[in-house]
């Protein structure tokens, strides 16, 4: 079994396929997702700068990874990001971030369980539909049945896409990555 928290050292690579090339100024479509807090986000609606961070999936403590999981590039890590983006919150709200939000295709009953042992500070959003995967044609791989998001993170600045960090390698890093470039561009 896995640890969830800790990443292997020979993790492949993920290359920069172009799959986020066309999100950059894109506008996000009018679609309500639902939260771990039991809320409809409207990423389109929100005033301010807003903060996605985009994963495949949070795997539990315990519970076999899927079959070649850790052969994707860019598949694992997901709750090292998560745990990074939760211990830099206090420091992106400081740098003008209204929200904070992560974002999968699994449901909200299983990210609830992934934000109550995480303790995250933040809610995740449920793209379990597929629906705005579809409308922004966000990059995507398949395993084991599931239709997941390659992992990015965006900045939003009332509806528009601003900025998207693609690929993001190591996971763990994202959100500082994020944190450095809010400070370079408040």
């Amino acid at each position: 079994m896995h640890d969830p928290l800790i990443l292997p050292d020979n993790l492949p690579v993920p290359i920069d396929d172009g799959g986020a090339r066309h999100l950059t100024g894109a506008t996000l479509p009018d679609i309500a997702l639902a939260a771990t807090d039991g809320a409809q986000v409207n990423l389109a609606r929100l005033k301010g700068r807003t903060v996605v961070y985009v994963y495949p999936r949070t795997g539990r403590p315990g519970q076999p990874l899927p079959e070649g999981w850790d052969g994707i590039p860019g598949a694992r890590g997901c709750t090292p990001q998560s745990c990074a983006f939760r211990d830099h919150f206090a420091e992106i709200k400081r740098l003008g971030v209204a929200q904070l939000y992560g974002l999968s295709t699994q449901p909200t009953d299983y990210q609830r369980e992934a934000v109550e042992r995480l303790h995250l500070p933040f809610a995740i959003l449920s793209d379990a539909d597929l629906a705005l995967t579809h409308a922004l044609d966000l990059p995507t791989f398949t395993v084991s049945g599931m239709v997941l998001i390659k992992r990015m993170a965006w900045v939003i600045d009332d509806g528009v896409i601003g900025h998207v960090f693609y690929p993001v390698f190591p996971p763990d890093r994202n959100a500082g990555d994020v944190v450095a470039w809010l400070a370079s561009n408040a």
